[in-house]
């Protein structure tokens, strides 16, 4: 089978700790001009397309600009940064809890992204540490929903990160949430919920069904008081919004949820109050390149259970 040829690097440097747009052109087509086929792929708007081609922002591999009349060569690549978003400003820390020559452990506030998606892109978790620690190369390893506060790992070399995604994908990293919902007395606890969970796209909420269990979650009471109760959650498994669905599904929702039990819409751009009641508190696993056992703990405490009168109002 024929190999393609590999990815050159970008001619583009990274702006705000975002990386440019990188596109293939595809084999086959009619298209007799770079130009014809950007403005048929991206659908940028009139005119958009071709204002950028004239101020030289669209690249190809050696750094210089693509003409309007370069001739479309499939398997050529082009590099262009996107316009950012104007975004909101998340005004809460992002601690470092480690940093060595392999790996970053970052403990994410909540209502940040993890990585640049949609409208979130420079105010990311990704984008701010390559800011703030100078490391253009930095990669997620995995990721945090962005209405989670927690730990995340990221990569220093990109030739490692496969060897850090590989214990995530093998189930080889013990990951431990803690999560602020009512007290039921007559939930019994601790206890292991197994499910079908499917996530469609374009739908927000994840959905249980019938069929073998892709989703297993292990769900303890640490303590209760005054109808609430502090739950450590430990997944088995990594379908989206598990612990979420889980939490619903036995009754007891996770404080501040939009989507379990009943989706009501997305979070407004700029509110953070009542934020999910949802931190990914502990990462454990034996480093793939050193063999070191790591433990990395969060420091942060949920809102609802320090001061719930704050944190409701």
């Amino acid at each position: 089978m024929r190999r393609r040829p590999p990815i050159p690097p970008s001619p583009l440097p990274q702006r705000d700790g975002v990386d440019p747009v990188r596109i293939r052109l595809p084999q086959g087509g009619s298209w007799r001009t770079v130009r014809e086929h950007l403005v048929e792929r991206l659908a940028a708007g009139p005119g958009v397309i071709d204002g950028m081609l004239g101020d030289g922002l669209i690249v190809g591999a050696d750094g210089r600009p693509v003409r309007p009349d370069t001739a479309y060569l499939p398997g050529m690549f082009v590099w262009f940064h996107r316009e950012l978003p104007d975004e909101e400003r998340v005004p809460f820390p992002l601690d470092v809890v480690h940093h060595d020559e392999h790996i970053v452990v970052a403990d994410k506030p909540h209502f940040l992204a993890t990585t640049p998606r949609g409208s979130h892109v420079a105010e990311t978790a990704l984008a701010r540490l390559r800011r703030e620690l100078g490391i253009p190369a930095l990669s997620a390893a995995h990721r945090l929903d962005r209405l989670t506060a927690g730990l995340v790992l990221f990569t220093v070399r990109p030739q490692e990160r496969g060897a850090y995604q590989t214990l995530f994908r093998d189930r080889l990293v013990r990951k431990e949430y803690e999560a602020v919902a009512p007290y039921s007395p007559g939930l019994a606890l601790p206890r292991t919920v197994r499910s079908r969970i499917v996530k469609e796209r374009g739908v927000p909420a994840a959905r249980e069904t019938e069929g073998e269990p892709n989703a297993v979650s292990r769900i303890e009471l640490v303590e209760q008081r005054s109808g609430l109760g502090r739950y450590r959650l430990t997944p088995e498994t990594g379908q989206t919004h598990q612990l979420r669905a889980h939490m619903s599904t036995l009754g007891v929702p996770i404080l501040g949820d939009p989507l379990y039990p009943v989706v009501s819409g997305p979070v407004p751009v700029g509110d953070f109050r009542r934020p999910l009641q949802l931190l990914a508190r502990a990462l454990e696993f034996i480093d793939p390149l050193t063999g070191h056992e790591h433990r990395f703990a969060s420091d942060r405490v949920l809102g609802a259970w320090s001061a719930y009168d704050d944190w409701a109002q």
